[in-house]
Parts: C-alpha cells; structure tokens; sequence
C-alpha cells in the first residue's frame, strides 16, 4: 500500500530488555516519568492515536496529552464486534476528545446501538475484523495523516505484518520480565518464518533517559 494512500504510522511500545510490554498479570508500567514527558510530547503532535480493544480492557486509559502542553490526538479504536465497556474512560470523555470506534460488519445491533448512544465516529471496516488497510483509506480521507499506534501484541503485528507502518520507537526499559503468557511487543500469529522476510530498518536516533533508552527506527 502506498504510503500516500494512507497515514504516516509510527509504532511505539515501552518493553522490557525481553522484549515483553506487560507481565501475566497486566501491569505494564516500563516507562520512567521523563520517558512520560517524550510520549505525550510526540502524541501532542500526531492526528491521531491507536489503541486495540484488548488494551482498553487491560489498560482503560485516556489516551489524551498530560504530562505537557498540547493539543489531544483523535482517539481511534480497534473493536471488531464493538464489545468495549460503556465505562470505558475513552467513551466516558468522548464528549470531550475526538474518538473514532473501528469496527467490522461482526459487530451486533445491540452494541451498534450502544455505542452510537456516544458521541463518537463509527467507521465500519472490514467483514469479520476490522481491515487496517481499509481503515487507514478511510482515517485519511478524514485529514487524519499521522497515526500514533501504542496497541497491545497482536494490533502490532497486524501493522507490522501487514507492512502498515514507517517508524517505530521503543523505549527499552531496564527490566526483565519474563512468563510465557505475557505479553510481547509482537504478539500472536506465526511471525516471519525467516529474518529476510522481516522489515527492514533503520536506526535513526538513540536517547538515553537515564536507564531507559529510546531507540527510533525508521523502515527502509
């Protein structure tokens, strides 16, 4: 897909020096208060922020600019069946900040009609889940044409696998976390059965914040 047919993506994650972004209990607090300040900073300048319904279920988070001046992102959410809590954070301050709900034809009438009891954007994308590619045609018919995907595993690898992304920021997070069930940065899927077939990327910049490390790759 041409990059100029959809938005400019960037991935981005705080891991572990294992590669996990949550232990097997959920809790995925890697960042350090100055890494805060460099998200909110760089999600003050997107069009628009990404998350999966999975992360709305583990995380509930706001997804608005906090720790710095500036304006807030359009919040877009991944939700085939349209299945998120109407106590979500998200939907409860849809009033207030810009949220799109993407969701498939899957999605029941009765959630449909929940959902559209909110003031939010809801774009029907894909058969059975929702079609990224599709999405991303739509989202930048809407002037959205920079997109911040801090997704769980699987919406990330759907970006990646799909070749849906251009850059990508981690920051490394100076802890081991371990456990077979949580969760990495890649989830899901049978990855790339061989390390030709991965993207290929360049490092653009590394910043250290103290013993954290930001390392920003751009895709080649």
């Amino acid at each position: 897909m041409e990059k100029s047919k959809r938005p400019y993506v960037i991935l981005s994650a705080a891991i572990s020096i294992d590669g996990k972004i949550a232990t097997e209990t959920g809790e995925s607090k890697l960042s350090s208060d100055r890494d805060y300040i460099r998200l909110h900073k760089l999600r003050s300048k997107m069009d628009g922020i990404l998350i999966g319904k999975n992360t709305v279920i583990q995380d509930n988070p706001l997804l608005t600019v906090r720790h710095t001046r500036g304006k807030n992102p359009i919040r877009i959410i991944l939700d085939s069946k349209g299945s998120i809590s109407s106590n979500s954070k998200m939907l409860q301050t849809s009033d207030e900040v810009p949220t799109i709900i993407a969701v498939s034809k899957k999605i029941t009438k009765s959630n449909l009609k929940r959902l559209q009891k909110f003031p939010v954007d809801i774009i029907i994308s894909g058969e059975i889940s929702v079609n990224i590619k599709l999405l991303l045609k739509k989202l930048l018919k809407k002037k959205i044409s920079t997109i911040l995907v801090e997704g769980g595993g699987s919406t990330n690898w759907e970006f990646i696998r799909q070749n849906l992304f251009d850059e990508l920021i981690v920051t490394l997070s100076p802890f081991l976390v371990g456990g077979n069930n949580a969760i990495s940065f890649i989830q899901g899927g049978t990855g790339f059965s061989k390390i030709s077939k991965s993207p290929n990327l360049r490092l653009k910049s590394i910043k250290k914040l103290k013993n954290h490390v930001v390392l920003n790759y751009v895709k080649v």
